[in-house]
């Protein structure tokens, strides 16, 4: 054979060779852990909460595209769609399941059992079945809790203080919500207590705010306490800007309420409880079983108060309650 011919051939052979050893090292890297995000509201209103929830991730040493991907579902208030949703994330490889609120984990649980499973809730996740304590979950799901429904009685106090001549106070909740019956039964409780009349609107659709908001006004209610409800955080800006047209006092839940203009908040910090979401949803991933993880509960709480906001409804708010205040937006 031609001198020339056999150096070409090594050529090509040697060629070859280097192009499939890159490829053939690429196949033998471990696919990436997928963690699926489920939430019964829209993206819209998780943006900040997001980042908290990969912040946390970031800590265990896992950063999203790097060495963790992650597949978000929202229900957009749809809490019927939340098993079909939570059934594709699983189909897709899920290794972990992080849902935010009651209705996204029993989702969750209704597609698999044996999936880990790691949620933010809003009541006792006991109760609903999701654990068997908050020590020791005893199973495959495990997270963060709070009992917002007893904050209820907080916020009635808050918004007593602010106007303590009120004559009805309108409290608006999302009826499809899993949460809605304890939070329901702590306000009126509550406003039984203080002789408080109350007039309790509900709203799962955009369409229902305007109704619930109508009602509102014909009842002439004094002030607002809109319930903590996924649906509810995703539409803020519209549920803040009703507030203001109709001049109506309201309190939520969330401090991203009031930077988008709303009067005042009171709750627990949703950021510093994403970012545990993240850490426990990395733990998992590095091999700790959630029944090992008990299930934290939030401490950290903050009123945020909106000075503007109050001007523009011709609203002096009590020394006592400013004092009280863990941010002032001005």
């Amino acid at each position: 054979m031609h001198v020339d011919q056999l150096k070409r051939r090594e050529f090509i052979t040697l060629l070859g060779g280097a192009t499939a050893w890159p490829l053939a090292a690429l196949a033998q890297q471990p696919a990436m852990p997928m963690v699926g995000f489920l939430n019964s509201g829209a993206i819209s209103g998780y943006r900040n909460l997001l980042i908290a929830f990969r912040k946390g991730l970031a800590e265990i040493g896992f950063v999203e595209g790097q060495n963790v991907t992650i597949e978000y579902r929202w229900a957009e208030g749809h809490f019927d769609r939340l098993p079909e949703l939570a059934a594709d994330l699983i189909q897709r490889g899920a290794a972990v399941i992080v849902t935010g609120g009651i209705g996204s984990a029993l989702g969750a649980r209704a597609a698999s059992a044996t999936i880990p499973l790691v949620f933010l809730a809003g009541d006792d996740p006991v109760k609903f079945g999701l654990a068997a304590s908050l020590n020791r979950p005893g199973g495959t799901a495990t997270g963060v809790a709070w009992l917002t429904s007893e904050l209820f009685s907080k916020r009635l106090e808050i918004v007593r203080e602010l106007l303590p001549a009120a004559a009805l106070i309108g409290v608006l909740v999302n009826p499809k919500s899993p949460e809605v019956t304890p939070q329901l039964k702590e306000i009126e409780t509550a406003a039984q207590t203080l002789r408080q009349p109350l007039h309790i609107a509900d709203a799962s659709s955009d369409s229902d705010l305007d109704s619930a908001f109508a009602a509102f006004v014909e009842r002439h209610a004094d002030a607002l306490i809109i319930s903590n409800d996924a649906f509810f955080n995703s539409m803020r800006e519209r549920i803040v800007s009703l507030a203001a047209r109709h001049r109506i006092p309201a309190i939520y839940d969330r401090r991203e309420y009031t930077t988008a203009g709303g009067l005042i908040s009171y709750g627990t910090s949703y950021a510093a409880a994403y970012r545990e979401l993240g850490v426990y949803t990395g733990k998992i991933l590095k091999g700790t079983k959630p029944a090992d993880l008990p299930i934290e509960q939030a401490t950290k709480f903050e009123l945020v108060i909106n000075l503007k906001t109050a001007n523009s409804l011709r609203l002096e708010i009590p020394p006592k309650v400013l004092a009280l205040a863990d941010e002032v937006i001005e």
